[in-house]
């Protein structure tokens, strides 16, 4: 199930493993990114992770932030680190297209805010990455899984999760709508944290779902994420959906383990239909924190009927509001899956969008009340691991079919209309060797508990050691 390997060269260091030997003056950033951008030349023509590699731009950076350490100008974990951000976000004067031929010519003028922050921060900007287009869909064909080339690398965020896990990057940037930072990272078999709503500023993003769109990190580790999102929360007056709260060092409860926290266990929806390889990993896992000390307590998820109408209900006349005009411009540029998606949005009415927007209160006020005493909710990240490319559907062992789209949201979708922070990390694999994620559900800004929680498994594991031995 993938090989585990003791980092040789300087692109298979983790974040916080390059960031220690940048700071200890083992390792130049310039050397760093002269290692990254030879491991993307040599495996990204099988992967497809980038629309636009920035070498040019990157060796600048890893020239600034060398310069700058060596004078004792340090800034931070991300100092000279390489971060490759989804092509949904504005990079000024780098071609930002959405992996659209709609927007095949756009280079904006201005970073995004989040690109903004990983430089203030002094990353290393490597690249772009493939979203499946404008974000809609869960399939991102362009790209590859890097564990197996014939399955699909999960989406939107695909070529996020296939970056990291192919030690492209040390860390990404996706987007999550319905789960798309959750699902590639589960596919891929990396760390995807989906914050809390309002937490990270999505300012220069283009958007999918304006009311359930969140930005989060991709990373092969739990204490990376962490260290990216040092550097990425906060409140943006240019985003009114970030809130004006206090923004916790994520860093500081990594090694504080679960003794006494109190985890919820779905006795509903999560586990309704599941890979039977999927249910295994993530039980063992679940029963792996309660012997670390946690107390598990079975929950009824509230309202299992409303997750897919109100997601889709919402999703879908938001994105086709913000893609009206274009929709009528230059509509046959689109792809098919994508433009009849937008076509259908223009039909639903405005009474079943309300109607959704009232099922997603309902949802978040049952999920208020269930939270009572937990710490933590833990579920499987998805149903099944990835698909083959081209696969259209699953099949469950009671001989129900079910589209890979609907499959891959049930299980995310929650996470996204009540906007609370979920975390997916390794927790095993399939026969097959394909990744199996777990997901991490905590309450509203409460990225740091989520983060320990995940730390926790991530320690007493292998799993997050892994890597796709198909590509070396």
């Amino acid at each position: 199930m993938g090989e585990k390997v003791n980092a040789v060269e300087p692109y298979e260091l983790s974040l916080h493993e390059a960031a220690e030997q940048i700071r200890e003056k083992k390792l130049s950033p310039v050397e760093l990114t002269e290692s990254v951008l030879g491991r993307i030349k040599a495996v990204d023509e099988r992967v497809g992770a980038f629309v636009t590699v920035m070498q040019d731009q990157a060796v600048r950076a890893a020239r600034t932030a060398e310069k700058e350490i060596a004078d004792g100008a340090y800034r931070g974990p991300l100092h000279g680190v390489c971060i490759a951000v989804k092509d949904l976000l504005d990079t000024a004067g780098v071609l930002t297209t959405s992996s659209s031929r709609t927007r095949a010519d756009h280079v904006p003028d201005t970073d995004a805010a989040v690109v903004e922050h990983l430089e203030a921060a002094g990353a290393v900007i490597i690249g772009k990455t493939h979203t499946h287009e404008f974000a809609y869909g869960v399939i991102t064909p362009t790209t590859r899984n890097p564990w197996n080339l014939d399955h699909i690398p999960g989406g939107s965020s695909g070529g996020s999760g296939a970056a990291v896990a192919a030690r492209m990057c040390q860390g990404a940037i996706g987007s999550d709508t319905g789960g798309s930072v959750r699902i590639p990272s589960a596919v891929c078999g990396t760390v995807g944290l989906k914050p809390t709503y309002g937490r990270v500023s999505r300012r220069g993003t283009t958007s999918l779902s304006w009311s359930l769109d969140h930005l989060g990190p991709l990373t092969n580790s739990v204490h990376d994420a962490a260290l990216m999102m040092d550097a990425i929360a906060g409140y943006d007056r240019a985003d009114p959906a970030t809130r004006d709260v206090p923004v916790p060092r994520h860093t500081e409860q990594l090694t504080a383990g679960v003794e006494n926290l109190v985890f919820g266990v779905p006795r509903n929806y999560f586990f309704d239909q599941l890979d039977p390889e999927v249910e295994s990993a993530v039980r063992a896992a679940i029963e792996q924190l309660a012997g670390l000390g946690a107390e598990l307590r079975e929950v009824e998820i509230p309202y299992p009927d409303l997750y897919m109408p109100a997601e889709f209900g919402i999703l879908v006349p938001e994105a086709s509001a913000y893609h009206q005009e274009a929709l009528r411009k230059v509509g046959d540029l689109y792809e098919d899956d994508v433009r009849v998606l937008l076509e259908v949005g223009e039909l639903m009415l405005a009474t079943d969008y309300i109607k959704a927007q009232r099922m997603r209160t309902l949802i978040q006020q049952g999920w208020r009340d269930m939270f009572d005493g937990l710490d933590a909710v833990l579920a499987p990240t998805l149903p099944a691991v990835a698909a083959r490319v081209g696969e259209l559907a699953f099949t469950w062992p009671d001989g129900e079919e079910e589209p890979v789209i609907n499959s891959y949201v049930r299980t995310s979708a929650p996470g996204n209309l009540t906007g609370l922070p979920a975390l997916s990390v390794p927790c095993g694999f399939s026969a097959g060797g394909m990744p199996i994620g777990l997901q991490i559900i905590g309450r509203p800004f409460a990225e740091p508990t989520v983060l320990r929680v995940g730390a926790a498994y991530e320690a007493a594991t292998d799993w997050s050691d892994r890597r796709p031995a198909g590509l070396s």
